[in-house]
């Protein structure tokens, strides 16, 4: 299927991502995996065409559209108003790209760097979460 061609709706994240058609898909995989281990607590739906990860507010929506990269928009929910502090995600490996006061991202090229980068991205996650 082509990245152009409309898909059935997914009814689970799962069959969303079984029916992808992206070229870092095993880094898709490996970054939903990461999520997960995070904290118990944390769900997911497709939102915005892509896995978004909540607690009690969503938190986190993967950016899909290039082939050549996966990211991880990290956000504050849907409460407007609300920002993080700066300083206030330690971050030593500078991982995180800031796009305004209440939101940055997180890339990865593949599976290979998730993996070195796996410890890092998990520590900024449960920080960013903290402030949800």
């Amino acid at each position: 299927m082509s990245r152009n061609t409309p898909r059935p709706a997914a009814t689970t994240v799962d069959d969303f991502v079984a029916g992808l058609d992206h070229p870092l898909k095993d880094a898709i995989v490996a970054l939903r995996s990461l999520v997960f281990g995070v904290d118990p607590a944390i769900g997911e739906e497709i939102k915005w065409n892509a896995p978004s990860f909540r607690t009690s507010e969503h938190f986190a929506t993967m950016h899909l559209r290039a082939p050549d990269v996966v990211q991880l928009i990290l956000h504050l929910g849907a409460r407007r108003g609300r920002t993080i502090p700066a300083g206030a995600i330690a971050d030593p490996h500078r991982l995180l790209v800031w796009l305004g006061p209440d939101r940055a991202s997180l890339s990865v090229r593949g599976a290979e760097e998730l993996a070195a980068r796996r410890d890092a991205m998990a520590t900024i996650l449960r920080q960013w979460i903290a402030h949800v």
